[in-house]
């Protein structure tokens, strides 16, 4: 019977004998091979003794670093899994309850873009360590730089571009000129972010913004609902189709429990803690609230499962991890918000729904 236990201590064994061999063997011949005539006329003393100043200060680091990162990579993708924090599904919530327009949702969602950014810059960095080329540091800079350069138009141009076009849209006579032309911006801006190297989700979330404003008046969220419900099936199938129920052991069930608790915790400690200032509700509910993972995470783990970095189990640690965390938050929120939920006015229920 295999015992991982064990298999675990033997591979580490080996692993480490294996370095200590090739260890005394560089000490051994390592300076005898660079007195060779056709290696010592490109190893010169000079150029030793300069790596023997460098490795003496980041030498530890190095070897660590190289010795240690194939190994981490997948850990490093869950961990990218881990940061990410699905706007859409905090959103939903958050509007469900009437509460977008309080400053606690207002951080939620503004830390959730660019929890997001961040995300995807070490999902950029693992992804180029697992292919031939490696991490494009200059790239990987521009895209950060891109990434935030977008969030910020956004976030503080874009609202003041729809309302400059809001009059000339008044005079469209048709009544669903206002829907196409958001549908339209919200598919440019996807792909745009896909373009700039973020998700597409991102994208759209921003052109949500643009239209915030002017959703109410132009009646856009029932007729986009409608959209949403059709669409959305199609993704989470695809998700699906990819997860291999087989794996589903108690030791992939206990990793999964056990990676679950650490994303809900780490979200109350870094993103819930920093507002302690302001009453432990708010740290729970900005925590709570940055808590659900949906489907950036799980775009995160398709990623690494095609890279070939993620095994099947993993990829099924990050699933059964996105599950808990999106199922979790809703009515943990809505306990955290009780007090300052308001009921929806009756004609904003009521309104007709056109597509």
């Amino acid at each position: 019977k295999f015992n991982l236990a064990i298999a675990a201590v033997v591979a580490w064994c080996g692993i480490i004998g294996g370095d200590c061999v090739l260890y005394h063997l560089g000490k051994k011949f390592g300076l005898e091979i660079t007195r060779l005539p056709l290696i010592g006329k490109h190893v010169t003393k000079q150029r030793i003794e300069k790596i023997e100043s460098l490795f003496s200060k980041y030498g530890v680091l190095v070897i660590g670093v190289g010795r240690m990162f194939a190994g981490v990579r997948a850990a490093m993708v869950v961990a990218a899994a881990m940061v990410a924090t699905s706007v859409g599904i905090t959103a939903r919530v958050l509007a469900d309850m009437n509460v977008l327009s309080t400053r606690t949702a207002k951080i939620i969602l503004a830390a959730a873009v660019f929890d997001d950014i961040l995300g995807m810059v070490v999902l950029a960095v693992v992804a180029g360590s697992a292919s031939g080329a490696g991490v494009r540091w200059v790239h990987l800079g521009v895209l950060t730089g891109e990434a935030v350069a977008f969030a910020l138009f956004m976030m503080f141009v874009a609202p003041n571009i729809v309302r400059q076009l809001h009059p000339r849209l008044a005079k469209f006579s048709t009544q669903s000129s206002t829907l196409v032309v958001a549908l339209a911006i919200c598919l440019f801006f996807s792909w745009l972010s896909v373009k700039i190297g973020m998700a597409a989700i991102i994208g759209a979330f921003f052109a949500g913004l643009m239209f915030a404003d002017y959703a109410p008046q132009w009646n856009l969220p029932p007729r986009v609902g409608g959209i949403t419900a059709f669409l959305a099936p199609f993704f989470f199938f695809d998700i699906g189709s990819r997860f291999n129920v087989r794996l589903l052991t108690a030791n992939l069930l206990t990793a999964a429990i056990v990676i679950s608790l650490l994303a809900v915790i780490s979200k109350l400690i870094g993103c819930g803690l920093p507002l302690l200032r302001e009453g432990w509700t708010t740290v729970f509910q900005v925590g709570i609230g940055m808590t659900p993972r949906g489907e950036v995470a799980l775009i995160v783990a398709l990623v690494g499962l095609q890279s070939a970095i993620l095994s099947q189990p993993a990829y099924g640690v990050v699933v059964l991890m996105t599950i808990v965390t999106t199922l979790l938050a809703p009515p943990i929120l809505r306990y955290l918000f009780r007090d300052e939920i308001r009921v929806p006015v009756e004609e904003n229920a009521s309104a007709p729904i056109q597509l």
